[in-house]
């Protein structure tokens, strides 16, 4: 071999072996200091007040139109955090989806291991039930130790799993 091919492949050998080094360090640096969690409530909860003071302002018809109809006796109003590393949060139900996983753009961000990106979705349906949905996730979604298949009814109170973290529709 000419001199010219082995300093080529001695380059090409030692930037793949800092290459590798980097990737490690990096894999390593994540596993002790976890993911970076982003503070989105504040610009969400602006954008959200003005929605209310109108609705609170108009006339009680125009408000039940607006909601979808009339809040049904007994229905859940919020989902709660009973057990995981976000015990206590919550999340007033107001007729949105509510997504369930790690991505960053989740309406609960979950630093789960157990947990996929896009793990799952809760949502009303057209009678004022809320449903979940498991979203294809690796580790699966539990409603009350049955692992979810299809889009199923959440009864109040229920406990909902997945991976270390419970929640809960609460009145």
């Amino acid at each position: 071999m000419s001199e010219l091919t082995l300093t080529v492949m001695r380059l090409g050998f030692l930037a793949v072996l800092w290459l590798f080094v980097i990737v490690a360090v990096q894999v390593i640096r994540s596993d002790l200091f976890g993911t970076r969690v982003t503070q989105r409530g504040s610009r969400r909860n602006a954008d959200a007040r003005p929605q209310q003071t109108r609705q609170t302002t108009a006339p009680p018809q125009q408000r039940q139109q607006a909601s979808g109809g009339r809040q049904r006796r007994g229905a859940p109003t919020k989902l709660v955090v009973s057990e995981g590393t976000l015990t206590g949060t919550t999340v007033a139900l107001q007729g949105q989806t509510i997504t369930l996983g790690r991505a960053h753009d989740s309406t609960i961000v979950l630093d789960d291991d157990y947990a996929s990106s896009r793990h799952a979705r809760i949502y009303p349906d057209r009678d004022g039930q809320w449903i979940v949905e498991d979203l294809g996730s690796t580790n699966g979604t539990y409603l009350d130790r049955t692992r979810l298949t299809t889009p199923t009814p959440i009864p109040l109170g229920a406990p909902i799993r997945i991976g270390k973290t419970v929640i809960e529709l609460r009145k």
